[in-house]
């Protein structure tokens, strides 16, 4: 189906900056710069620059990111990690493939982990904490921090969705031992393919990720430090994140042009639940603009029926698949949320003109349920 407005465009995204990408693609294949050369090295100097760290390391996913953050805490066997009940799957998955366990905790309203219900997930055998900073919104880093040093826990920033947003004028991914980054397409700063990386301040944590990223090999000595993996930024996607990052300012200002666009127009409807929280130390960037009805999945039908291309994230909380053997505590926000939570289209590629349009359908299936 051809949507009025997709969702995202790649495509349109592509032609905005077509010359930039076009010239890095043929500098960078010209002169064979495949593996670990200075397009990488640029990028991570830069990335680390955006969000105030001393040092960035490349990987090829979000998900390497979390494991090498949690391998180079220390996480192992019995170790547990609190991670929010409402987030991508590779969370937990990490966790467990450290060699650790999952301690759920569930969400408050604005999605991201409530730090009221932490300290009573807390065991002698708690280690860490990963907070998911979701939707591009940083959760109370101010709340968890404490509760961290309160208990001596490691705190490890699931950074993938935020991007660019702030706690009191600090930058997502710049709290914590590190912060876990996703490069995925369609990912607020996205490459052409997969990517990650970390940000960090502890010089030990990124030579050890930049170590372990490339089968634990120091490539100017020849020395093993570690039984690692191959899980580097490609270069020419390096390349490629290099010049978007550039674009990154203007991008995140016009996310949120777009929020706002959406505030304005759909405020009044009381059915509807947005997603602006009245608190001035967030900065929010809208990685998704997730609107809450408990009409959701009428809503959204009757969207695609009209050219909308909406996208419901996870339909049944990550912790109900029996195959993954994980405690279900009873998360009650979690479980309304995913009743009643989606994505209206969030992308610099959208016009004035679509989210009109996506605002206009709302409000006529909302009067027609009236």
């Amino acid at each position: 189906m051809t949507y009025k407005v997709p969702f995202v465009d790649p495509g349109k995204n592509y032609k905005m900056i077509k010359a930039e990408i076009d010239a890095a693609f043929f500098d960078v294949l010209s002169k064979g710069n495949l593996i670990m050369r200075e397009e990488l090295e640029r990028f991570e100097k830069n990335l680390a620059a955006f969000v105030g760290t001393k040092y960035a390391v490349g990987l090829s996913s979000g998900y390497h990111a979390l494991l090498i953050s949690l391998i180079a805490a220390g996480i192992g066997a019995s170790n547990e990690v609190i991670v929010p009940a409402h987030t991508f799957l590779a969370t937990a998955s990490a966790v467990v493939n450290a060699g650790g366990i999952p301690v759920l905790v569930d969400v408050a309203e604005d999605y991201n982990i409530n730090v009221n219900k932490i300290e009573e997930a807390i065991t002698p055998k708690t280690k860490a904490i990963i907070p998911v900073h979701l939707n591009g919104r940083v959760c109370d880093m101010d709340a968890i921090m404490a509760i961290a040093q309160k208990y001596n826990l490691v705190v490890i920033e699931d950074t993938c969705q935020s991007l660019g947003a702030t706690f009191k004028g600090k930058q997502a991914g710049s709290f914590g031992l590190t912060g876990c980054w996703s490069f995925y397409p369609f990912k607020i700063l996205g490459c052409y393919g997969d990517g990650g990386a970390i940000t960090t301040n502890d010089t030990n944590v990124a030579r050890m990720a930049s170590l372990y990223r490339y089968n634990g090999e120091d490539k100017e000595t020849g020395e093993y430090y570690y039984h690692g993996c191959t899980c580097l930024l490609d270069n020419l996607q390096a390349a490629f994140l290099d010049i978007k990052l550039r674009h990154l300012p203007s991008w995140i200002k016009r996310r949120q042009e777009i929020a706002e666009c959406y505030r304005r127009g759909l405020a009044d409807i009381e059915e509807l639940k947005l997603p602006h929280f009245e608190d001035n130390r967030f900065v929010d960037v809208y990685q998704n603009y997730v609107i809450r009805t408990t009409k959701r999945d009428g809503l959204v039908n009757y969207l695609k029926e009209n050219g909308v291309e909406v996208l419901i994230h996870w339909r049944t909380p990550y912790y109900r698949y029996k195959a993954l053997n994980l405690e279900d505590r009873n998360f009650p926000e979690t479980e309304a949320i995913c009743q009643e939570v989606f994505s209206l289209p969030m992308n610099v590629e959208i016009s004035d003109e679509q989210v009109d349009y996506v605002i206009e359908t709302i409000r006529s299936f909302f009067k027609r349920c009236s």
